[in-house]
């Protein structure tokens, strides 16, 4: 389908939200300042990052239609297909965005390349449009995100391109029954982390950096995972006489499922990559089936465009001005 409008979607700076807290940029600089903290970090970043950002939708708006919609307003939004996605901003926010997609092409910007490591963001605001071109030219290189999903007893969903985080929204244990190939184990834990292969670096390698320095070993590696695998680990199980520990950990395959249920009378939540807003509620009586979803989020990567490519772009421009 032919792409007419593009999305430009950016999230707040941290220097916005401190504005919105404190009401002035002023009240917020005395607020970091007299806690010992840098305001000017604050204020670095906040400008660089609108460098970057005025510089895509400049050149963007050369090249296509387009429009600006904040981090907050995607899970209500609803995309067409013939629409393209550019995303601004850090790795998790293209993790976010890529849940509401529906299949249409990601360009992920790294809008600043010395605070960010871009794991998910191939294009910088120079090279970007290559990038846009490729796609509007149905000759793009992509590669296929997967999610995993979590699914409840009442038929709700929630996708996730890193990680589920699935526990109590306080700091006091989570309880849950937890069920996998046949065997069923009672828990009091700190939570369930379950990653996709683009999400083993995130939140899941803290948990293996944790165990690896309890126990002295530097000589360890993290679990290799495929792009169909998941990878559950049970953030500090704790043993006693009614819950069990033996379950902990594991590889989730493509058509494997991990089954939890809620035993928090209140409290208990399911959230995905690190978005707590972003949620199910799990009380009691609820049941999660966790796998591998069969949607997928479509990111374009950075390939080298050829003279062919840019002059058919080019002729499509021309046409469009006679």
């Amino acid at each position: 389908m032919k792409i007419e409008y593009a999305i430009i979607i950016k999230n707040k700076t941290r220097l916005e939200v401190l504005v919105e807290r404190f009401n002035t940029k002023a009240q917020a600089k005395f607020y970091i300042e007299s806690s010992g903290g840098n305001f000017q970090e604050y204020v670095d970043e906040h400008e660089k990052f609108y460098q970057s950002f005025l510089e895509v939708q400049t050149q963007l708006s050369k090249v296509i239609k387009n429009k600006v919609i904040e981090r907050e307003f995607i899970p209500s939004y609803i995309f067409s297909d013939n629409n393209l996605i550019v995303v601004v901003g850090q790795d998790g926010l293209v993790a976010n965005v890529a849940k509401y997609s529906r299949h249409i092409p990601i360009i992920a910007v790294n809008p600043d390349p010395e605070r960010y490591d871009g794991v998910l963001l191939p294009f910088t605001a120079k090279n970007f449009l290559k990038g846009v071109y490729t796609v509007i030219n149905e000759n793009f290189s992509s590669k296929k995100m997967k999610f995993a999903e979590a699914v409840l007893n009442d038929g709700q969903k929630l996708l996730a391109v890193n990680d589920l985080f699935i526990g109590i929204s306080s700091h006091s244990s989570a309880r849950y029954k937890i069920m996998l190939n046949g065997k069923e184990e009672t828990h009091s834990s700190s939570g369930i982390i379950v990653s996709t292969k683009t999400g083993s670096t995130g939140w899941l390698s803290s948990i293996f950096n944790m165990a690896f320095g309890i126990l002295g070993r530097n000589d360890l590696q993290y679990p290799k995972l495929h792009e169909d695998d998941l990878f559950f680990a049970v953030r500090e199980p704790f043993k006693s006489i009614r819950t069990q520990t033996d379950i902990c950990s594991g590889k989730l395959k493509k058509g494997n499922k991990l089954i939890i249920e809620s035993l928090m009378p209140n409290n208990g939540f399911i959230f995905s990559d690190g978005i707590e807003q972003d949620f199910l509620q799990f009380n009691s009586g609820a049941t999660a089936e966790i796998r591998l979803s069969d949607d997928e989020a479509v990111l374009v990567l950075n390939q080298i465009i050829t003279m062919k490519t840019i002059k058919k772009n080019k002729n499509t421009d021309d046409e469009k001005n006679i």
